[in-house]
């Protein structure tokens, strides 16, 4: 049976996509790993490492609530309320829940120009920073946990650099200046609140400066404060930081997943960063295959977010409020069947609880809690303690699969607020959503270089190849091939032509390898101090900053400028062989000149914003040493007159090949 090429082809491309897909799928896969849990919990129970049971009802004991903020990008050019409104937060929200931690992820100041392209520690507002702390009074109502974002690390040398506000102006930046514990004792229980500074060292200017790095020496310390709360036996350690894990390159064979994941005290790791990606990504959570919960919060920048977090005997929950959204109301038992973690907490506790536990906050005092299960009648809760309400329940009623549990929060004002999530009693589970699962359990910088490879191959390999078969039909050891789809056959066309001219394809090939191993620029990437950037890293003074963010720099840079200026170049190319296959020689009119000319303006126009852009950030000095950027822009405007300059008798080969057979060779000629 005979089987044409295209089909050959298609299988091979199915069965490579299938490869990827199914690698994908067991890479954020979090139920495979836990579908053997009942048989690691029956080996847990011999080595005494399950879950700590407890006897959930309505005791005031084991539980401890705590708030996160995160990107607060406090900024003296724009918008004010962002400081106005963290006063009302620590003033007002603060002062309503009483937490016993307020962590602050990173990002606490903008450190962004006017024009929002240079960057740079600016005084002023660390000052408003520490200026809310201090009138606040917050470190006398609750223990304030900062730690720095990459924000707060733009353009900052060293530790120990005098533009280097944290370490001076945050409320733990002068005795921690990167990552810390502190350790809480709530009633009987202790927790330590481990917090991950992978901010660079140097911290470059933006934008150089997005993906987070941990060194041996960050690891190893990080290790250290991990053994102080072994130390003293801590029942349950809360990790927070800036960058998302799949935002956090290890230089060691230790990644920051597999450090928060070997530890059974590690219940969750709390974050920020990505400002769910423009609203595209909200709830932004996931469970990784280690066990422990990975959630990122909402920015207060734009979208005024904190996270009210609980561990109530041993379960942990949260939700994520608006801020001056009143009431806030958090059901801690049953918890929400989504963010059950088997291998971190006992589900024999729900299933033996006798009460419903809900903490309920407001500005004024609550009037009424009440609990709804499934399609049952509202019952009122009874007030135990603080915002402790209790409803006493019957768990074999809700034994088998998911159910819903509603609550509804009253307050003085009248202010209602009403919740609901689902929970299950016999381990079944919901699935995340797939968009924050492939941005959390991803390695972003392995994202980054995926793109820039295949953008890097696409604009090399095709016109390599090309340029071979052009070879093999020249020595007649192939014909010429002939799509059948007109659209695709038009453009075989174009870049065949392009790839057979030495003056337009090597510059074009080498170029974009160029971009893969030679640096991109030279100059100023931290002020005063002059670095390199290459795709795979950046050097600054003795220091070697991998590259990650770098990778998507280039991708950006290839997709938006090169390929097209590749595709014009090709267009161009084809149009001077077929205005000579027809012999035309009068002048086109102003208008189809313009018209014939303007893609290739409106390139050269963009790449110049962008290399505007790139001088507000990092100078003049970086922006005439650029082959990235205003390189670029030279060699697209001399390919573009060679193009249209070139002698005829560039294109005598190809002609041979494509132009019809009344056509003479002989037009192609020059002398």
């Amino acid at each position: 049976m005979k089987i044409a090429k295209s089909t050959v082809v298609l299988l091979i491309f199915v069965l490579m996509l299938s490869i990827f897909v199914a690698n994908v799928a067991d890479l954020i896969n979090v139920d495979s790993h836990l579908q053997d849990e009942s048989v690691q919990e029956i080996d847990a129970e011999t080595h005494g490492s399950r879950p700590k049971y407890y006897d959930i009802g309505k005791s005031y004991d084991h539980v401890m609530w705590f708030l996160q903020i995160s990107d607060i990008h406090i900024s003296i050019f724009q918008d004010p309320s962002r400081i106005s409104e963290l006063k009302k937060f620590c003033n007002i929200t603060v002062n309503a829940i009483k937490p016993v931690v307020v962590l602050a992820s990173g990002d606490l100041t903008d450190a962004k120009a006017k024009d929002k392209m240079g960057s740079k520690q600016i005084l002023a507002e660390w000052q408003y920073y520490k200026h809310v702390i201090d009138e606040t009074n917050i470190k006398e109502k609750t223990l304030w946990l900062d730690v720095r974002g990459n924000h707060d690390n733009f353009n900052v040398v060293s530790l120990n650099s005098k533009n280097n506000y944290y370490s001076n102006y945050s409320v733990q930046g002068k005795k921690h200046p990167r990552s810390y514990i502190y350790n809480v004792v709530v009633g009987s229980e202790t927790y330590s609140f481990l917090a991950i500074d992978a901010c660079l060292k140097p911290g470059p200017k933006r934008p150089f400066n997005f993906v987070g790095v941990l060194d041996q020496r960050e690891i190893n310390k990080i290790q250290h404060l991990i053994n102080q709360s072994r130390d003293i036996s801590a029942d349950y350690i809360i990790w927070f930081g800036h960058y998302p894990t799949s935002c956090i390159l290890s230089q060691s064979d230790t990644g920051i997943r597999n450090i928060l994941g070997r530890h059974k005290e590690s219940m969750v790791y709390l974050c920020g960063h990505y400002h769910t990606l423009g609203g595209m990504v909200p709830n932004m959570y996931t469970l990784q295959q280690a066990g422990f919960l990975e959630l990122e919060l909402a920015d207060w920048k734009d979208n005024r977010m904190y996270r009210l977090a609980a561990v109530d005997h041993g379960q942990f929950s949260f939700i994520d409020v608006k801020h001056n959204d009143w009431p806030v109301a958090l059901i801690t038992n049953p918890k929400h069947a989504l963010y059950m973690m088997p291998r971190r907490e006992n589900l024999k506790s729900i299933i033996a609880s006798t009460h419903i536990r809900v903490l309920a906050f407001s500005t004024v005092p609550v009037k009424t809690v009440e609990i709804q299960l499934s399609d049952s009648v509202w019952q009122t809760c009874d007030h135990v303690k603080g915002p402790l309400y209790v409803l006493p329940w019957n768990t074999t009623m809700y034994k088998d699969g998911i159910h819903q549990i509603t609550v509804r929060v009253v307050d003085e004002e009248d202010r209602e607020k009403i919740l609901s999530h689902p929970f299950s009693l016999d381990g079944s589970r919901l699935s995340f959503r797939i968009l924050p699962r492939l941005v959390l359990m991803f390695d972003v910088s392995h994202i980054f270089q995926f793109l820039f490879c295949t953008i890097l191959a696409l604009l090399v390999a095709p016109l390599c190849l090309l340029r071979f078969l052009h070879i093999l039909c020249e020595n007649k050891y192939m014909h010429r091939p002939r799509l059948p789809i007109r659209f695709f056959h038009w453009w075989l066309r174009k870049l065949w032509i392009l790839s057979t001219i030495d003056r337009l394809f090597f510059p074009l090939v080498l170029y974009s390898l160029y971009l893969a191993v030679g640096p991109w620029t030279v100059g100023e990437v931290i002020e005063n101090h002059i670095g390199v950037i290459f795709a795979w890293g950046t050097f600054v003074g003795n220091a070697y900053l991998p590259g990650a963010f770098t990778y998507a720099y280039g991708f950006f840079q290839l997709f938006s400028f090169h390929l097209p200026l590749m595709l014009i170049l090709a267009h161009q190319v084809d149009r001077r062989l077929q205005d000579a296959e027809h012999s035309v020689r009068q002048p086109l009119s102003k208008l189809r000149l313009i018209w014939r000319h303007l893609p290739f303006a409106l390139l050269i126009a963009m790449q110049t914003t962008m290399a505007y852009f790139f001088w507000l950030a990092y100078g003049t000095l970086a922006t005439i040493l650029c082959p990235l950027r205003t390189w670029s822009i030279l060699l697209a405007v001399i390919l573009y007159y060679r193009v249209n300059t070139m002698p005829l008798s560039c294109l005598r080969s190809v002609a041979l090949l494509w132009s019809p057979r009344e056509v003479q060779t002989t037009d192609f000629i020059v002398t």
